[in-house]
């Protein structure tokens, strides 16, 4: 009965103008009095409460934008050939939104609209996803006592009926908000004409922008990598759209929770996500065993359960922790990264490794762990230190030296305008660094491959994690990125000894590191290092097998390999070069 009352195709009796070229569309809004250029982009989809005036609203932005509205209560009523009250006393509200949800699919697909919705559409899960794939939401978000006003006396409302309007409004109000607020676009209406109000609406969508998407394709584990500004103030939207309930722990160091905790809490407070934040001390200290007992009895004590979604806030140290915490949890629990330092934008945050360090090595205990989403919100590295923000940028260099010189050469034209914070430049590298990684993850999520493949993401690793260990992981001597700098240019200087690459290719390597402020080599570390014990971190390195070293190597800029029989005194000897004692 629902397939025969709501059809796929427009019913015969429907009373819409729906123009298909632009010479229709042209007429269109000659008959309705508008000179508005047509809108190019998706289809508008008004939500919110009855009363919020999304017909009345609808039909003036429509006009300014040359696109036809519809009101979805009308084609409804069409299709069916009775009123929406007939429909909700006949037949029921489930049946009401099962032909809903038809109707609204079939107008999406049907080309560039302005659709007024009913108050309960966007609360259909299957309908709000349906309208997040294929158009843009804007709530029109009116203060109670306006509503009240606007819809007293109506008798076209199936749930106001016999009932009193401030309190059903009330009542819904606190049930459909915070699932509203999932809207791409909210929108504050005052009790205004509706000319001011569709002037702020239009401003409003003029004024948007969608954020970078990486999707990283693992059949049943894929997610999305969200990439620009202003993630935090709509992590809550995002994030219960991809986990299982509204509730999560969120970990954070310190340090960011001081800076950025209450603007993700009132995200969370928006969109009804219950939410406990757990925090840790900041630096590579709290990724250990001890600190990972402690969260985790912490997180038993909040009353998690399976489908509680455990909020990674920080940067590498964070990522890593909370998701070898999520994947252990209770045998593993949903995840979410939310990234606030450029390395663990870039890098850490991708690709589902997780995991602590033990005093032998970096990273020896641990889980592949996929997170569901990724929020990379862009304006919270403002407030980085110069020395994280470099740290952050020796990560985007690897990707352009393991199979990507052009982007290499980006790096040299782009690497200052990025360290100095120019918005556009850090998030094309965010994305063009969670598109590398996200294709190399997806071929080869465990790093099983014997030829490459995960392994290449090492690149600068081995020398760079011997040198972290040698120092303690003492964040305030050698950053994770500083360690990785240097562990580039000797990667790239036990390569040419071998005769794998042109010394030019480790001059252009380490000139361009120094350029941007990093470390190129052991000189500029100020401490003398002992070649003896530096080769005796990198046997504890997970990456070693058989007791033999592996090394990335490289061919080139941008020709990266794995080598897995490197004589330890071919090692030896380029240290003692660079200036280590035995």
């Amino acid at each position: 009965m629902i397939d025969a009352m709501f059809p796929e195709s427009p019913p015969p009796h429907s009373t819409h103008h729906r123009p298909h070229d632009e010479a229709a569309r042209s007429e269109a809004r000659a008959r309705r009095g508008g000179g508005a250029v047509a809108a190019s982009g998706p289809a508008i989809v008004l939500v919110g409460l009855m009363g919020a005036g999304k017909t009345a609203i609808g039909r003036r932005l429509a006009a300014r934008l040359g696109l036809p509205f519809v009101d979805a209560d009308h084609e409804i009523e069409a299709a069916a050939g009775m009123s929406v009250a007939e429909i909700f006393s006949r037949l029921g509200e489930k049946a009401f939104r099962d032909g809903e949800r038809r109707v609204i699919a079939r107008l999406l697909a049907d080309g560039p609209l302005v659709l007024a919705t009913g108050g309960g559409a966007f609360m259909d899960n299957e309908t709000r996803a349906l309208v997040r794939a294929r158009a843009l939401s804007v709530w029109l978000r009116v203060p109670l006592p306006v509503l009240v006003r606007r819809v007293s006396g109506r008798t076209d409302r199936p749930l106001l009926t016999g009932k009193d309007p401030a309190v059903v409004l009330g009542e819904l109000a606190q049930r459909r908000y915070p699932t509203y607020a999932e809207a791409d676009i909210v929108v504050d209406c005052a009790d205004e004409p509706a000319e001011g109000t569709t002037s702020r609406v239009a401003a409003a969508i003029a004024a948007w922008s969608p954020p970078l998407k990486v999707h990283v394709a693992l059949a049943e584990r894929a997610y999305d990598i969200l990439i620009g500004p202003g993630l935090i103030a709509r992590a809550g939207a995002l994030a219960a759209a991809v986990l299982p309930r509204r509730r999560v722990i969120v970990i954070a160091d310190e340090t960011v929770a001081g800076l950025h905790g209450a603007a993700l809490a009132k995200a969370f407070d928006d969109t009804g996500v219950a939410h406990t934040m757990l925090t840790v001390p900041a630096g590579e200290q709290s990724k250990s065993m001890v600190a990972l007992s402690d969260l985790l009895g912490r997180m038993t004590e909040a009353g998690i359960d399976r489908r509680t979604g455990i909020v990674a806030f920080g940067g590498g140290v964070v990522g890593d922790l909370a998701g070898f915490a999520a994947a252990v949890a209770l045998r593993g629990l949903p995840f979410v990264q939310i990234p606030t330092s450029l390395l663990a934008q870039v890098d850490s945050s991708v690709g589902g490794k997780t995991g602590v360090n033990l005093p032998a090595g970096k990273n020896l205990v641990g889980a592949f762990h996929q997170p569901n989403l990724v929020l990379c919100d862009t304006s919270v590295l403002a407030t980085l230190p110069m020395r994280e923000r470099r740290a952050g940028y020796a990560e985007i260099v690897k990707y352009g030296l393991i199979d990507d010189a052009a982007f290499f050469a980006w790096c040299e034209a782009h690497g200052e305008a990025l360290l100095a914070g120019d918005a556009e430049t850090i998030a094309e590298a965010v994305r063009s660094c969670c598109a590398a990684k996200a294709r190399v993850v997806a071929d080869d999520e465990r790093e099983t491959r014997a030829d490459g493949g995960r392994a290449l993401l090492n690149l600068g690793h081995t020398f760079g994690h011997a040198l972290e260990a040698e120092v303690g992981y003492d964040g305030a001597r050698l950053l994770h990125g500083e360690a990785v700098s240097v562990g580039l240019g000797l990667a790239f200087a036990l390569s040419a000894r071998l005769g794998f690459c042109a010394p030019d290719d480790v001059a252009r390597v380490r000139a361009h590191l120094a350029a941007v402020g990093l470390p190129a080599d052991l000189g500029m570390l100020n401490r003398r290092f002992s070649a003896a014990r530096l080769i005796g971190h990198m046997r504890k390195d997970k990456k070693a097998e058989a007791g033999r070293l592996t090394f990335i190597l490289a061919r080139g800029i941008g020709a990266a390999f794995v080598s897995r029989d490197v004589a330890e005194e071919e090692v030896a000897a380029l240290l003692a070069d660079e200036g280590c004692e035995p």
